[in-house]
């Protein structure tokens, strides 16, 4: 539906079906706190936002024609359960405090979700070290129900994998993520909020005089404008541009980096009538010497189950298919000194996960060690995903949670969301409180 913003045309979100009275609201275009970025977390955001401050006007602005259409569809669909993180570290918090949640939410709101379960398996003698450093740290993280099993174990958990020794996680669970985020955009509209989409945000400045027949004075100061010229006031920016967060601070005048590098992850699926091999999520061990965490089996709500994914760059930002191709995407990562080190250091690697990319039957060897049973004959190649992957100038990979703002007229109303590393989605919850509570720490709403 197109509607008029003050002699502007934006196209509203048909995230979910709003009730008449969303229907009918008029639009206006002014506005306390503009929101750009309509993924996972843009939408957590902003409607933990409006329900702590009600009486405020919030707008959320999405460059494409719906919400969750990139990293918050594409994706595992894994609730995770905190193993991983170094014990208390943000990560680790906002984990276990966001699966906790997320299935309260999921509760609430009837969405369905499942607690499969996952196994961390080793293999080999000498990842068990490695497996049970997992488990004491899953534990100082009060991850809820975490226990070491042996081979039998595994065989009563998954009849058809194989391995020395296994991690169990009966609290890791499953759900589609992308019905999540447009749950919490139904949220922000039934609470007063405003979803536009198809409005790609390339300007934000700071105005000089108020909108023609406006009253208020410049009690909005900034301008949020899009590809198309249009342009909402407001008074604060909040941008949560996931593969696109380090553009959006630049635009703003803040900082470049860290930058943004997409690595896109390709999956294979099991053929329906193999689907029994797998009950619930089977990772491997993590191996500290590279820089990903190497391919797994997935169980997806839809029934399917998702075998990968590899790690390759991207040619583009949100090129899901093998030749998608964008130059200044491509020129932005090749030339950037962090992405040449990451290479160097990792090469091998990095050939490999091509390797397996191009020839399957090279990843279907590497599952096999885990269900012998699985062959090349029951996978076919599956979907992909692009990992918005912060990388720093040494090429090292941001692993925590990045902020930005600056100084000046824009600067100092403006706050971006640089870096929300996985599992953004389980923490999508957690992490609004946490980005909500420094807006509110940042700016005077």
């Amino acid at each position: 539906m197109i509607r008029t913003l003050s002699g502007l045309s934006f196209r509203a979100s048909g995230a979910a079906k709003p009730t008449k009275d969303l229907t009918t609201r008029r639009l206006h275009s002014t506005y306390d706190v503009a929101v750009v970025g309509g993924g996972i977390v843009g939408l957590a955001t902003v409607r933990e936002l409006i329900l702590r401050h009600p009486s405020l006007s919030f707008v959320l602005l999405e460059k494409e024609k719906e919400l969750a259409a990139h990293q918050s569809g594409h994706n595992s669909g894994v609730i995770h359960s905190g193993i991983y993180y170094t014990p208390g570290s943000l990560k680790a918090r906002l984990c276990v405090r966001g699966a906790t949640l997320a299935y309260e939410y999921c509760e609430k709101k009837g969405l369905p979700y499942k607690k499969c379960g996952k196994l961390i398996v080793a293999l080999e003698h000498e990842e068990i070290p490695r497996l049970q450093a997992l488990y004491e740290r899953g534990m100082k993280n009060n991850v809820r129900d975490l226990s070491m099993i042996d081979a039998k174990g595994i065989r009563e958990r998954e009849p058809f994998c194989r391995g020395l020794m296994a991690l169990d996680s009966p609290y890791t669970g499953i759900v589609d993520w992308r019905k999540v985020a447009l749950r919490y955009g139904q949220d922000f509209e039934e609470a007063g909020g405003t979803v536009v989409t198809d409005a790609e945000v390339n300007d934000i400045t700071a105005v000089t005089e108020s909108p023609a027949g406006s009253t208020d004075g410049m009690k909005y100061p900034i301008a949020v404008r899009d590809k198309k010229g249009n342009e909402v006031r407001c008074r604060y920016v909040l941008t949560c541009g996931g593969l696109y967060s380090d553009r959006l601070s630049q635009i703003s005048g803040c900082s470049s980096e860290p930058r943004i590098v997409p690595f896109r992850g390709d999956y294979l699926v099991l053929k329906p009538e193999k689907h029994y091999l797998v009950k619930g999520n089977i990772y491997p061990v993590p191996d500290p010497r590279f820089p990903f965490l190497g391919v797994h089996f997935t169980p997806r709500m839809d029934g399917s189950v998702w075998l990968g994914p590899n790690a390759v760059l991207a040619f583009k930002r949100e090129g899901y298919k093998v030749y998608d191709f964008n130059v200044r995407d491509f020129a932005d990562a090749l030339s950037y000194r962090g992405l040449q080190k990451l290479v160097m250091k990792n090469i091998t690697y990095g050939i490999g996960e091509m390797y397996r990319g191009i020839f399957i039957g090279a990843q279907v060897k590497i599952l096999q060690k885990y269900i012998p049973e699985l062959s090349l004959s029951d996978v076919l190649r599956g979907p992909a995903g692009v990992r918005a992957q912060a990388l720093d100038r040494d090429g090292k990979l941001v692993d925590d949670f990045v902020f930005d703002g600056g100084v000046g007229d824009v600067g100092s109303r403006v706050l971006h969301v640089r870096n929300a590393p996985s599992p953004a989605a389980t923490s999508s919850l957690a992490i609004a409180e946490m980005v909500a509570d420094e807006v509110e720490s940042r700016f005077v709403l």
